[in-house]
């Protein structure tokens, strides 16, 4: 069932999204060669908890058959990992790497959620196109947010931007909506068809997130069963933000 988002409670989601961008902050001042991503994982924690918010994906069970819950406040994925790395004392940044970060929070009673590749020093015109590329896809996909459109209007966007660019889009995963819980409906596809889905109301609370691939879409999930990783270990890139849908156009929340 999608919810429609009063005034009132999309303030309440801003209060949220101000702790996740705090989060954002201080990951972004510690990226650099030498840092671990579980250094990464605990300035983002206490920026969340400074400004009142919990670590929403905390908790979090596995999907996966013998996996364990969820253990940390962000995810950490490095270079061929797409998704739901973890954050580790043993995986060092190094120069000409990039990591992607996604991070939630819960405050008041109501989530927000959001992602960033970012690049670890010098790194190559590939890597930085492709950073570039998922964050443009995501502002392509959120001119279609609007009142009247409907989610493949969003997704086919993203696709069609992102393919003209050389890359493809993981198609296992997907944007969703937000409010009380971090995973609502609808769901928000990275590929579809223009004019199909759910149609779009203002007061719709959305995370849309571009997820793309160097190479192939094809996936795998690693031993910890958790992290996400591309098949033929080619570069990844992510980015996330939550928005509204308003009269006026999309308003992001996650974004300073």
């Amino acid at each position: 069932m999608i919810s429609i988002k009063s005034e009132k409670q999309i303030k309440l989601m801003e209060e949220s999204a101000e702790a996740l961008k705090a989060a954002l902050r201080a990951i972004e001042e510690n990226i650099r060669p030498g840092v671990s991503t579980l250094y990464l994982n605990e300035v983002a924690e206490n920026a969340m908890k400074k400004h009142g918010a919990i670590p929403a994906f905390k908790g979090v069970p596995c999907p996966y058959r013998g996996g364990k819950p969820y253990k940390w406040a962000i995810c950490t994925s490095v270079n061929d990992e797409i998704i739901h790395g973890i954050p580790s004392s043993n995986v060092i940044l190094k120069e000409g790497d990039i990591v992607s970060v996604d991070l939630g929070t819960y405050k008041n009673g109501w989530a927000s959620d959001a992602g960033r590749t970012y690049g670890v020093g010098k790194i190559s015109p590939v890597c930085e196109k492709l950073i570039k590329v998922a964050k443009d896809a995501f502002f392509v996909g959120i001119d279609q947010a609007v009142p009247g459109n409907r989610v493949g209007d969003i997704s086919n966007a993203i696709q069609t931007y992102v393919e003209k660019q050389g890359f493809s889009l993981l198609r296992e995963f997907q944007g969703h909506g937000i409010g009380q819980d971090m995973h609502e409906d609808p769901g928000v596809p990275n590929i579809g068809k223009k004019g199909t889905g759910p149609r779009l109301q203002a007061g719709m609370a959305l995370a849309i997130e571009p997820m793309i691939c160097e190479g192939k879409p094809d996936v795998y999930v690693k031993r910890d069963l958790w992290t996400i990783a591309t098949v033929d270990k080619k570069m990844t890139s992510y980015y996330e933000n939550t928005i509204v849908i308003t009269n006026d156009g999309p308003k992001i929340l996650t974004l300073d």
